[in-house]
């Protein structure tokens, strides 16, 4: 369950040291400076994520310290994520500075201290977990602090979708809390992407890598739904393996390729026929959207898996509300039917 602190409705002298204490009492002992030359406004939004704990916060120009009397008062030995959503900040540890714009993310070890400074108002996703949950050889994890890590390409592209992806599900009804799987996915992506930007791929044993070139896998097919020709051919040629090691790797995800793709398919249909944007737009379009082109192959395919046709959960949906009836929750497989996939 999510938590959101917010100090609107308290007198304006007393909202920085409200959210100073809630954010030092959220994650690590923490001094705070405020540069901010009238009222101070932010708020701390926060969630356990498995063996993580996810918090957006905002404010305003500050400055944050952990010092050594600090670390002192309490040193659970956390590492935290930081991933700059709005503004700009610098983070400085272990001699060295990561000057981050919105996507960037840096790590850094509350064991040690540390410093982060934003100039103007802001908002940061920020990740905390145990330091040996990260598959990394400890002795790597030092040269990896304070060191920016670009959102916009590579692994790092992929690490700051993914958690800006969890930080709209934050705000949502949807509970995460015991999502075990989502939490070793954000510590398996940023294992990999911390040893891309050391070059040091060879620290990241063999399992992270596999689990991360899963989620890059996914993130690929994502963004090629459309395209009625995707295949595990084409995947595997894109990620420079073979076609056998990638139904290898998704086997090991409890699924096949081919149902992966038929899956993340259906879901899409299924939004896009709840949106009363698309209530005019003909269901076999929106199948096509997705890859879909034989209409009468989705509608068998929908009815299979949903346990109704997809003109009668239209037209259900827009009696209930958009709401989806519990009892098609109930009667819906946790993975689409097998069969072949078709176009």
């Amino acid at each position: 369950m999510s938590s959101l602190h917010s100090f609107n409705d308290l007198p304006a002298q007393d909202k920085f040291d409200a959210w100073r204490e809630t954010v030092s009492n959220a994650f690590v002992p923490l001094d705070a400076k405020s540069h901010v030359p009238g009222t101070f406004s932010g708020s701390l939004l926060t969630e356990a994520i498995g063996s993580l704990q996810v918090s957006e916060v905002t404010g305003g120009a500050v400055e944050v310290r952990r010092t050594r009397e600090s670390i002192r008062r309490s040193d659970p030995g956390y590492l935290k994520l930081g991933m700059q959503v709005r503004g700009y900040c610098v983070l400085s540890q272990d001699d060295r500075e990561a000057a981050l714009t919105p996507g960037d993310f840096s790590i850094y070890d509350t064991r040690r201290p540390y410093q982060v400074s934003f100039e103007r108002d802001f908002a940061q996703l920020v990740v905390m977990f145990p330091y040996e949950l990260i598959h990394l050889r400890p002795d790597s994890m030092k040269d990896m602090t304070a060191r920016r890590v670009s959102g916009r390409h590579g692994v790092g592209g992929l690490v700051s979708k993914f958690l800006v992806g969890i930080a709209e599900q934050l705000r949502g009804v949807e509970e995460l809390a015991a999502n075990q799987q989502l939490s070793n996915g954000v510590l398996n992506l940023l294992a990999a992407a911390l040893s891309e930007q050391l070059g040091c791929e060879s620290n990241v044993p063999p399992e992270t890598h596999r689990a991360a070139l899963v989620l890059q896998i996914k993130s690929f097919i994502d963004a090629r739904l459309y395209d009625p020709e995707l295949s595990s051919t084409l995947i595997a040629r894109a990620h420079n393996i073979s076609s056998r090691y990638l139904q290898k790797m998704f086997e090991g995800e409890g699924t096949t390729v081919t149902e992966w793709i038929r899956r993340r398919r259906l879901e899409h249909c299924r939004r896009d026929l709840l949106d009363p944007r698309n209530s005019t737009t003909p269901i076999a379009t929106i199948a096509a959207q997705w890859g879909l082109l034989d209409s009468s192959y989705f509608s068998k395919l929908f009815k299979t898996t949903y346990g109704i046709s997809p003109r009668e959960y239209r037209a259900q949906a827009a009696h209930t509300d958009h709401d989806r009836p519990q009892t098609w929750e109930q009667n819906c497989p946790s993975s689409p039917a097998d069969g072949p996939l078709r176009a």
